[in-house]
């Protein structure tokens, strides 16, 4: 993966309110980023920026590779087995995700089980295994510890790094310590306006 994601000078408005501004950084092929802030800081407007989804109010982001972002929006049909829902998204992306990383998230006993009766940390691996498959070079990860058990969260660590000793890059907006190699970070306090 020849990865890149750098953001220049950018700034994010919500409203009337300008959250932070000035902000600079840049990830190559390989590397992690932690993103640090109070709750209402920017932490997840900052990750749709750097998707795409959001326009910064001011500066650019440039990146090479594919973005995934995975946020509290679980990107699966409610109302289709899990199975169904993963199958649809793979037509689209044209991935494919193997019994052995459906095992490895345990999911691969609930293929037939509507994706509305799942727990919120059976969703959270859903989606980190949709967005697997569609072989992304950027992650861009929204609390992704949140709802995961102790050992899930391990496993989405021990991915996260692994991800990155690929040459993916990963930026992480997370309260909780993140356990990635060489992990940086970046505290939107000091971007505060």
């Amino acid at each position: 993966m020849q990865a890149s994601l750098a953001a220049t000078d950018i700034a994010c408005r919500r409203g009337d309110r300008l959250l932070f501004r000035g902000l600079s950084f840049a990830l190559g092929a390989g590397e992690a980023m932690q993103v640090l802030g109070a709750n209402g800081t920017g932490k997840t407007s900052l990750l749709r920026i750097l998707a795409g989804l959001l326009a910064p109010y001011a500066g650019s982001v440039s990146a090479s590779g594919l973005p995934a972002l995975l946020d509290g929006r679980l990107p699966l049909d409610e109302h289709l087995p899990l199975g169904e829902a993963l199958a649809f998204w793979n037509r689209i992306d044209g991935g494919a995700i193997s019994p052995e990383v459906l095992a490895m998230h345990g999911l691969d006993t609930l293929l037939d089980v509507p994706v509305r009766y799942l727990s919120t940390g059976q969703r959270k691996r859903a989606a980190i295994v949709q967005s697997n498959a569609r072989q992304a070079a950027i992650w861009l990860l929204d609390e992704p510890l949140n709802g995961l058990d102790i050992h899930a969260g391990e496993r989405l660590q021990s991915a996260v790094a692994h991800y990155c000793a690929q040459g993916g890059i990963a930026m992480i907006a997370s309260h909780q310590p993140f356990a990635v190699p060489d992990l940086q970070t970046l505290d939107l306090a000091e971007f505060a306006v």
